[in-house]
C-alpha cells in the first residue's frame, strides 16, 4: 500500500499463523440451576463487598473489568443508571446500564459503607486501586463453584441465554451486553431505540432471578416425615 513492497510477504505465513481461538467463560444456563447460585451469593458468607459484587455483576451482566473498576462518580441512583464512560469500555463508546430496583437496593447499602470513597468495590489493601481481578471468580470459587461451571465473565453468557428463551428482542440484549454494531448508522439507532427496552429487559431480569432464587430455596427445604 505504501510501495516499499512488490508482494505482500504476509501470504507465506498464512498456515503458520493459526486464528486467535475464541476464549470460552464457563457459566450455568439452567434455570433451576442459576437459581441455586442467585441463592448461594444471596447466603454468601464473604466480605459484604464482594458479595455485593456478585450481585451487581449478575444483576447487571458488565464485563468483569467493567464491574471491578466501577466509580461511584458514574451512577445516578434516583435515575436508575449507571452510565460507563468510553475510556473504559472494550468498544471505546459509553455504555449506559439501566437499574433494575434490586440492583439499586444493592448499591445503596453499598454507598453506606463506602460511597465516601472512589471505587464501589476497593482494594483490600488501599482504597485508591479497585479490587482484584481474581476477587469474583475466588468468591464463586468458596461458594463451591469451579472454575469449568462458573466464571465471573459467565454472568454475561448466563443472562444471554436465559433472556434470549424468555423471547426478549436480540437487538436489545446485545446492546445491553455492549457488543459492538459494524454499521455505525445502525448502531446509532439501536442506541436510542433499545433503552426503553432495554430498561424494562433489567426490571424483568433482576424479577425472573427472584423467581429462580425462590424457586432454589423451596426445593432445599425440608419435608415433614410420613407419620
Amino acid at each position: 500500500m505504501t510501495g516499499r513492497a512488490d508482494r505482500d510477504p504476509t501470504t507465506d505465513l498464512r498456515e503458520a499463523l493459526k486464528p486467535a481461538r475464541k476464549q470460552h467463560y464457563a457459566s450455568i444456563k439452567d434455570p433451576k440451576e442459576v437459581g441455586a447460585l442467585v441463592r448461594a451469593i444471596r447466603d454468601y458468607q464473604g466480605g459484604f463487598e464482594t458479595k455485593c459484587a456478585l450481585l451487581v455483576g449478575m444483576l447487571t451482566f458488565v464485563r468483569p473489568g467493567e464491574l471491578r473498576k466501577a466509580e461511584w462518580t458514574e451512577f445516578d441512583l434516583v435515575q436508575a443508571e449507571w452510565r460507563i464512560p468510553a475510556a473504559r469500555m472494550k468498544m471505546k463508546e459509553q455504555h449506559i446500564v439501566p437499574l433494575s430496583l434490586q440492583a439499586v437496593a444493592v448499591l445503596e447499602k453499598l454507598h453506606a459503607v463506602n460511597g465516601h470513597g472512589r471505587y464501589l468495590f476497593p482494594s483490600v489493601r488501599t482504597s485508591e486501586r479497585p479490587m482484584s481481578e481474581n476477587t469474583v471468580n475466588a468468591a464463586l470459587r468458596r461458594l463451591g463453584y469451579t472454575r469449568e461451571e462458573m466464571t465471573g465473565h459467565g454472568f454475561r453468557s448466563t443472562a444471554s441465554t436465559l433472556l434470549n428463551e424468555l423471547g426478549w428482542p436480540g437487538d436489545a440484549i446485545e446492546r445491553q451486553l455492549s457488543h459492538g454494531e459494524r454499521d455505525e448508522v445502525r448502531s446509532a439507532y439501536n442506541f436510542a431505540e433499545y433503552l426503553p427496552v432495554r430498561r424494562k429487559m433489567m426490571q424483568a431480569w433482576a424479577d425472573h432471578l427472584d423467581e429462580l432464587e425462590r424457586g432454589a430455596r423451596v426445593l432445599t427445604m425440608h419435608l415433614p416425615k410420613a407419620c
